[in-house]
Parts: structure tokens; C-alpha cells; sequence
């Protein structure tokens, strides 16, 4: 019966996203760099649960809407560095780099301590131990392919969305100019 709800579930969860991310980075377009690095870790996640011969039930949906949550984090350290670069005057890439590089430890250390932390589920025998194994294993193998590819995914992303932000912005600040000069 809940199997047609996924679809919904995930929908409002990266409604919400981007509307919060659309509030603190005041930009419609930059959210875009965190939700679309996300998917790669839900297909890592997906991955590892037909490795492991595990269904997609609901202990895996929950698990799935954590590691949103946690892939999430890890694309805001990055952006959120990068755009104080972009204050400061840095390039675009360069703010990327900056943001990839000074974040890259704390991402590695805590997404690794998260997949050890999970290694227990995954491995779980005895009474609800498919459960167990699903959540661990969904968890785990989402987060570690999503850290992976992430890593090098959202600073390309940010590269792209910022590019675009930036073109609208200086696009729309001449057209204001030429509005103004013709009220003149």
C-alpha cells in the first residue's frame, strides 16, 4: 500500500530543501548545485542494496531521506565556503576550488565515521536483522558513493549554477540601468 507514496515522500522532502537552501543563499538558481548532487548518492544507495540482495522497503526509504539530509550537508560545506569567496571577489572557480579544498577533510572525516558507525546494520544477524541490514546498507553504500562523486561533482555544479547566477544578475542590473535612463 505504501509503495506509491515514495515518489511524493521524496518530492516534498526536496521541496523543502530548496526552498530553505532558495532562503539562506537568496538565489533561486544556486540550490540546484545541492539537490542535483544528491542523486548520486541515492543511486550508490540503490546499488548497494541489489549487491547485498536487499528489497527497497520502507527501513531503506527512511534511510534514503537521511542520506538527503547528510549528502545535503555536504554540498552546503562546499557552497557555502565557495560563496564567501565570491564575496571576498574571487572567480568562480577559484571560489569552487577554494570551497572543495578547505571542506574536503571535515566531509571525509565525518562521512567516513557515519559509514563505520553503520557497518554494525550492515552485518546484523538475529531478530529484525533484514531491517537492520536494510537501513545499514542503504545508508552506507549511498553515503560512501555519494561522498565519492560528490567531492568532485558539486564544485563543477557550483561552477555552472554560480555562472549562471551571475549572468542573470548582471543581465537584469542592465536592464534596470536602461529602464532608469529611459524614465530620464
Amino acid at each position: 500500500q505504501q509503495s506509491g507514496t515514495t515518489v511524493i515522500i521524496f518530492g516534498i522532502c526536496f521541496l523543502m530543501i530548496y526552498l530553505i537552501l532558495s532562503a539562506l543563499y537568496e538565489s533561486f538558481i544556486i540550490p540546484f548545485a545541492v539537490l542535483l548532487s544528491v542523486p548520486c548518492g541515492l543511486m550508490g544507495s540503490f546499488l548497494f542494496a541489489r549487491m547485498f540482495g536487499l528489497e527497497n522497503n520502507i527501513y531503506a526509504q527512511v534511510a534514503l531521506v537521511m542520506l538527503i539530509g547528510l549528502l545535503g550537508k555536504n554540498a552546503i560545506l562546499i557552497i557555502e565556503v565557495a560563496n564567501q569567496c565570491r564575496k571576498e571577489g574571487i572567480s568562480v572557480m577559484g571560489a569552487a576550488i577554494q570551497g572543495a579544498t578547505s571542506r574536503l577533510r571535515p566531509i571525509l572525516m565525518t562521512s567516513f565515521a557515519f559509514i563505520s558507525g553503520l557497518i554494525p546494520l550492515t552485518i546484523a544477524s538475529g531478530a529484525g536483522a533484514l531491517g537492520n541490514r536494510s537501513i545499514g546498507t542503504a545508508a552506507a553504500g549511498g553515503m560512501l558513493i555519494g561522498t565519492f562523486v560528490g567531492i568532485f561533482l558539486i564544485p563543477g555544479l557550483y561552477v555552472i549554477f554560480e555562472s549562471l547566477a551571475t549572468y542573470f544578475k548582471k543581465r537584469k542590473e542592465k536592464e534596470q540601468i536602461k529602464e532608469d535612463e529611459y524614465v530620464y
